[in-house]
């Protein structure tokens, strides 16, 4: 776990790896805040206040509590239809009364502000909490949490989440999610097509004792403010920031789950980053292609099997790993060799003291990141129908399997915390 953060800690933090100028946080002046909720905001004037709406449904004690950080952004180069409706926005959010809502904003869409060239959603999140930490009680191990502006919240969901961290010590959650209902049946169909392969990837994930086991979405994730700052904040990548965010937390601590509230972003297109929900939505749609590929029990049995292996020899010579680890899979042995493993585990072992420790820096190197690249590689389910693939997965982790694709997702659904 990070554990709390001195005053130390989080000046050098500060000093060395915030963002700070020329931005600035406008609407706040108090400096008490027991959490902070980031929405980074590109063209969002019909759907911000939507987002809004529904926060302020919360508890008024724990909104008087939360600073609701709005990052309205884009880059010099953007289309004049969205630096006009960023425009339009900063405009309502100076102008706009939101009685019980905490709500500040940033200006990284006016010229000078703007976001640098080649940089995206990682950054603009990176802003909007590096920002906002000054404005956190830091007696009080303030909360982090990330939120997009299509995206509804139930009325419990700020009380979920504060109380998920009373109960729990780790230094990261996801919330669970289900995608808001599409404007036509094709996008619905697309979109619960997409949910389904989401779903049954955490499921195989959990069956196969992956510290890894949890769902990378944007708008569904909250940390420790201490965790944050351990982690060395959010990282500025054009898309998958979350993912890999996510995956710093878990190399911290572990990454758990909140119960009894579900986060619902909207399943519409879009081309803001180089992949992702909306643009895989798209090409599904239009283009009839589907941008991802379900892994079936074969890949997961594997990565359980790996794991152990790894677990159960972890300080034995590489060579025995790697000779055990061909007996398991050539392609297994195959990706240990291109990884250079054996280099890999000595310096493990001569870095790490025996046990725990050395297994902990494994599961460091042998991350999220790592367990997709291995899935993909000695899966051998790309030409079976997803409904054979997923339903032998969850046969394979002890449920019964429904023969529908519907079916399937209602029963991860409620694997998975949707109601």
């Amino acid at each position: 776990m990070a554990g709390p953060v001195n005053g130390k800690t989080l000046d050098k933090y500060l000093r060395s790896r915030a963002i700070s100028a020329p931005w600035t946080i406008t609407g706040v002046s108090r400096r008490d805040f027991k959490a902070l909720l980031v929405i980074p905001a590109l063209a969002e004037q019909e759907q911000l206040p939507l987002t809004l709406a529904s926060l302020a449904r919360n508890a008024g004690v724990l909104l008087g509590q939360t600073l609701l950080l709005v990052v309205v952004n884009n880059h010099a180069t953007a289309a004049a239809t969205a630096k006009e409706d960023n425009q339009q926005l900063l405009c309502w959010l100076q102008s706009c009364c939101c009685p019980g809502l905490q709500l500040a904003w940033v200006d990284v869409a006016s010229t000078g502000l703007e976001l640098p060239a080649g940089e995206g959603v990682g950054l603009a999140r990176k802003i909007g909490f590096d920002l906002g930490l000054e404005y956190l009680d830091w007696h009080n191990d303030p909360l982090l949490i990330s939120l997009d502006a299509d995206t509804l919240v139930d009325e419990n969901y700020l009380s979920a989440v504060f109380a998920h961290f009373a109960r729990s010590k780790a230094a990261g959650a996801v919330i669970p999610f289900r995608h808001q209902v599409a404007v036509t049946p094709e996008r619905e169909r697309a979109i619960r097509d997409y949910e389904l392969y989401l779903r049954s990837y955490l499921f195989g994930l959990q069956v196969a004792g992956s510290p890894y086991a949890y769902h990378s979405i944007g708008s569904a994730l909250c940390c420790r403010a201490a965790a944050y700052v351990a982690a060395g904040g959010m990282n500025r990548r054009l898309a998958a920031e979350d993912f890999y965010f996510l995956q710093r937390l878990a190399k911290i601590d572990r990454v758990d789950f909140v119960a009894g509230t579900v986060v619902r972003p909207a399943p519409r297109y879009s081309e803001r980053v180089p992949f992702g929900t909306g643009r895989t939505l798209r090409e599904q749609v239009e283009d009839g292609r589907r941008g991802y590929r379900f892994i079936g029990k074969e890949g997961f049995d594997l990565l359980r099997r790996w794991l152990a292996l790894a677990r159960e020899n972890i300080d034995a010579p590489a060579q025995v790993i790697c000779l055990q680890a061909e007996k398991l899979s050539a392609g297994l042995a195959g990706y240990l060799a291109e990884v250079d493993f054996v280099t890999v585990w000595a310096k493990l072992q001569r870095n790490h003291r025996p046990g725990q420790q050395r297994l902990r820096a494994f599961q460091g190197w042998f991350d999220a990141l790592r367990t997709r690249q291995l899935l993909t590689r000695v899966d051998g389910t790309a030409s079976a129908e997803p409904v054979e693939v997923v339903a032998e997965l969850l046969a394979w982790g002890g449920c019964a399997a429904p023969e529908t694709l519907a079916a399937q997702l209602r029963l991860l659904e409620r694997l998975q915390g949707v109601d």
